[in-house]
């Protein structure tokens, strides 16, 4: 098994990676302590660079980094690069976004997740990028148990729920991540394996 440091913290985010690239063969393991990027890119791609970077400078080896946000048209795309600091915590987070969409018709919610996925070497050059994009819409308040962050709000387009109804299976094959990180993960197989 190929084993690549993933830049996060976040042990969900670790857990929901490695449902999908282990069963490639591949295994991510958490960035040491002492990891702490500087996030100000104005981008996904920027922020996940800056992440990878350090990972892969701070443990000497390859590392994988993703930015990853919600997108609302009816607010010029905000959250966007902010969405994990959009409010403190998960249910202040939806809250605000109800909040902000309060007027809004429900036809007019329109929204997408963003995963922007950046490998780097052990020098911090980045060596492959991926993007995933779901389309959906922001539901008229939370439904459903699974996920983390806006999934109880986002409407996956075309399924009739919402991320946080969807079964691992569906979210491992049509969420924002999996469809920039399993292109990233055959990359990694066919050039690092």
């Amino acid at each position: 098994m190929i084993e690549i440091v993933l830049a996060s913290t976040n042990p969900h985010k670790v857990e929901e990676i490695n449902a999908i690239a282990n069963k490639f063969g591949v295994n991510f393991v958490q960035v040491k302590e002492g990891f702490n990027p500087f996030e100000n890119g104005t981008t996904f791609e920027e922020n996940s660079i800056i992440k990878a970077k350090e990972a892969s400078k701070l443990m000497q080896t390859y590392a994988l980094a993703d930015d990853t946000g919600l997108c609302v048209d009816a607010l010029d795309g905000r959250p966007g690069i902010y969405s994990a600091r959009y409010a403190k915590t998960q249910e202040e987070k939806i809250q605000k976004l109800l909040n902000e969409l309060n007027d809004i018709p429900t036809s007019k919610r329109t929204a997408r997740f963003v995963c922007t996925i950046v490998l780097t070497d052990k020098d911090g050059n980045v060596v492959h990028k991926t993007i995933g994009i779901c389309e959906g819409s922001i539901a008229p308040s939370p439904y459903g148990n699974g996920g983390f962050g806006y999934d109880p709000l986002f409407l996956v387009d075309g399924l009739n729920k919402t991320m946080a109804e969807m079964s691992a299976e569906e979210k491992n094959t049509l969420s924002h991540r999996a469809k920039a990180l399993i292109p990233m993960i055959e990359w990694i197989k066919s050039n690092l394996g």
